[in-house]
């Protein structure tokens, strides 16, 4: 066992370590397994074979203990899917567990393909817009509000209010103060959801109100249930497919690739997962003192999987910060890993790959036109603006 804690003072949240984390995590996972953040009070991870085991091992570390930094919102999450261990998160999960396995997004594969169809051609007719505003935060939120069932008018609080939840499980900074009333508003929304009435018929939503006339779970789950796959749904798919514009732009050898050869349409999403990471991490909680690669983590202490740190561990990936298009990194942790692993990882890379095969039948050509505006979120790895000009496919 470690006979000295290992300890940064880093501040892991703030604008130069959000902006790009990666040379500080190198450092960190050199320095440990466990390294103990004296500014936050919890001990963060890096190392992929760590974090996997850790994120398996949910009777040592709770996510019902808490999955956020703060007391406040872990009190205000507490029962909800992303913040129960088995067998609670099991009956949870279940409830959209046909929906969301592979039959059954096998039903709405055409459905999700023929949207990308219109969305591209929209936007080729345009020529030049922000590839963030007209395609990342429109596409993957109205793919989910229709699987779910939500009213249309009312969707444009989905995103900003899903970013700022996901930004309130990190600290009580800058950033969350000043989304706060994007987060008040989405939640406000969400939560008349509960009414059966205002979803459509068929949609998940009403799956997930059959569950609660069947007692299986109460309203309030439901309500929160929606909210949950509603949340987790959009920031990840959001911010990889900004990811992936603007990595058409500096990388144009990419695009050429997937334009060549449109079946390298999921390698290229896998590996920009990996390499981008949207998601920075959660907590646990120890339930009981545990030893982490030589480091002793005390009972009670919170621990943070960094997902994006395991994801460049050179020990598991040879030249990790390096995007590489035959890495086809299958193994990746950018969904979480374990029972709490993300119940619609398979829709978001249908979603995706559906895009991608979408520009590259109709766009031939990729570049630049304004320059990359980074989100400042603490918790999500997000782009705000990725200003394009596209060519139509001859």
């Amino acid at each position: 066992m470690s006979a000295v804690r290992p300890e940064t003072d880093v501040d892991l949240f703030g604008p130069e370590f959000v902006t790009d984390p990666f040379p500080q995590l190198a450092r960190l996972r050199q320095q440990a397994a466990a390294v103990y953040s004296t500014k936050w009070d919890f001990y963060v991870l890096t190392r992929y074979e760590e974090i996997k085991a850790v994120a398996a091992d949910w009777q040592t570390f709770s996510s019902g203990e808490g999955v956020a930094l703060t007391p406040e919102i872990n009190n205000v999450i507490a029962g909800t899917i992303l913040s129960t261990d088995p067998p609670d998160h099991t009956v949870l999960r279940e409830v959209l567990g046909d929906q969301l396995a592979p039959r059954g997004l096998g039903k709405i594969r055409a459905q999700i393909a023929e949207y990308a169809e219109r969305i591209v051609a929209e936007n080729v007719a345009r020529g030049e817009f922000d590839a963030v505003r007209e395609i990342s935060r429109v596409f993957p939120i109205n793919v989910v509000g229709d699987l779910v069932g939500l009213p249309l008018e009312g969707r444009e609080k989905l995103q900003p209010g899903a970013d700022a939840t996901f930004a309130g499980m990190g600290p009580f900074g800058d950033y969350l103060l000043s989304h706060l009333e994007e987060m008040g508003a989405y939640h406000e929304w969400l939560e008349g959801m509960g009414d059966r009435e205002k979803l459509v018929p068929g949609g998940w939503g009403e799956k997930i109100m059959d569950a609660v006339d069947a007692g299986k779970i109460t309203p309030l789950q439901g309500t929160r249930l929606i909210t949950a796959y509603l949340t987790a749904g959009m920031d990840t798919t959001v911010n990889a497919i900004s990811a992936l514009f603007r990595l058409f732009c500096e990388r144009p050898e990419i695009w050429a690739a997937l334009k060549a050869d449109p079946s390298l349409a999921a390698p290229i999403f896998e590996e920009t997962m990996r390499w981008h990471s949207p998601v920075v991490g959660f907590w646990r909680v120890a339930t009981r003192e545990a030893t982490i690669g030589g480091v002793t983590i005390p009972a009670g202490s919170k621990v943070m999987l960094n997902w994006g740190a395991a994801n460049h561990d050179p020990a598991k990936y040879d030249n990790p910060d390096d995007f590489q298009l035959d890495r086809n990194p299958l193994d990746h942790v950018a969904f979480g890993y374990g029972p709490h692993g993300c119940a619609g990882q398979g829709l978001a890379r249908m979603e995706v790959v559906t895009l991608l095969q979408a520009l590259a039948a109709q766009v031939d050509s990729i570049e630049p036109a304004g320059d990359v505006v980074v989100s400042m979120n603490p918790i999500v790895r997000g782009l705000k603006s990725v200003p394009i000009r596209v060519t139509a496919a001859s």
